[in-house]
């Protein structure tokens, strides 16, 4: 494993990064309400200026790039994450951003009749739909519920296939595509889900409120946030608190765990042109980092 290198810094705690073609890396800035993109020289420029609480990043069969948006956080002095709602949240929301120009079209804002809460990450599947998660916002005193759901990009059909779930966050497809991982951040476990087809989920049995199995988890003080899924079907998730990436096989056993120079890893996607370049999103301090992986990383179906 080589060492942790700093790419870029001064970031307004970031997540969701992703690999763009000609190397730049485009992540989101939940602080700061925006999206930047870092050129592989290390220089940052404005992408989007999303407002709200721009989160997860994906791209899409039309070459957009599709973000989930928490709605926006509040800040005190000496936490560099989020507290509590900001005062002007009214719910989540998920976006379509123009490659080109970083212009925002607003596509899901509920389901069901529901607004949507805090989206918090997504992926995309080889029919072109996405799977995402919502984290549910904290409160003082209690939080919303989180979920699963799957939607079209083009804004024409979503639908809610886990309710209620503690706090889902980071999710991705197995190499085949027919199992979805999801991390669940309070718990720090690590969840499957069979998939029977496009947005089709097994179905639960008996009282269960889903029917997502347990394939991994730590313990002491760990938090899940974001994962990346492995050319070889191995899961690194960014685990908070404990500053690792820790990486699962798909039967639970614990791979490695690679110390981070954060204790808020938040995100890890993959790229280089062998994919074994990990990109991580040191969000305490503010900073993209860099590390060559064992392993490649599994390229995603629109990148």
């Amino acid at each position: 494993m080589s060492e942790v290198r700093i790419l870029a810094t001064g970031f307004g705690f970031p997540e969701g990064p992703v690999v763009m073609p000609d190397g730049s890396v485009i992540l989101t800035e939940i602080r700061n309400n925006r999206c930047s993109r870092v050129t592989p020289d290390g220089k940052v420029s404005l992408f989007s200026a999303t407002g709200g609480g721009p989160n997860g990043l994906a791209v899409g069969p039309d070459g957009a790039l599709y973000l989930c948006n928490n709605g926006g956080s509040r800040y005190v002095e000496g936490n560099s994450m989020g507290v509590a709602p900001h005062p002007d949240y009214k719910h989540g929301f998920v976006q379509r951003l123009d490659r080109a120009t970083g212009k925002m079209t607003e596509l899901y804002i509920e389901c069901d009749g529901h607004k949507l809460s805090a989206p918090n990450d997504l992926v995309f599947d080889k029919a072109g739909g996405f799977y995402f998660t919502d984290l549910g916002k904290r409160y003082a005193r209690q939080r919303d519920h989180g979920g699963i759901y799957y939607a079209k990009p083009d804004g024409s059909m979503i639908k809610c296939l886990v309710h209620p779930f503690l706090s889902p966050n980071g999710c991705g497809l197995s190499p085949d595509g027919r199992t979805l991982y999801v991390a669940d951040t309070e718990s720090a476990r690590l969840w499957a889900f069979d998939i029977e087809g496009p947005g089709v989920l097994r179905k639960p049995t008996g009282n269960a409120h889903h029917s997502g199995r347990v394939v991994g988890a730590v313990g002491s003080n760990a938090r899940f946030d974001s994962l990346a899924v492995l050319a070889n079907g191995n899961i690194a998730v960014a685990t908070l608190n404990t500053g690792m990436i820790t990486e699962f096989s798909p039967a639970g056993d614990i791979v490695r765990e690679v110390k981070m120079p954060d204790i808020y890893p938040t995100n890890i996607c993959f790229g280089g042109p062998d994919m074994r370049t990990a990109y991580i999103t040191l969000s305490d301090k503010g900073q993209l980092a860099a590390v060559t992986w064992p392993t490649p990383g599994l390229k995603l179906n629109f990148n």
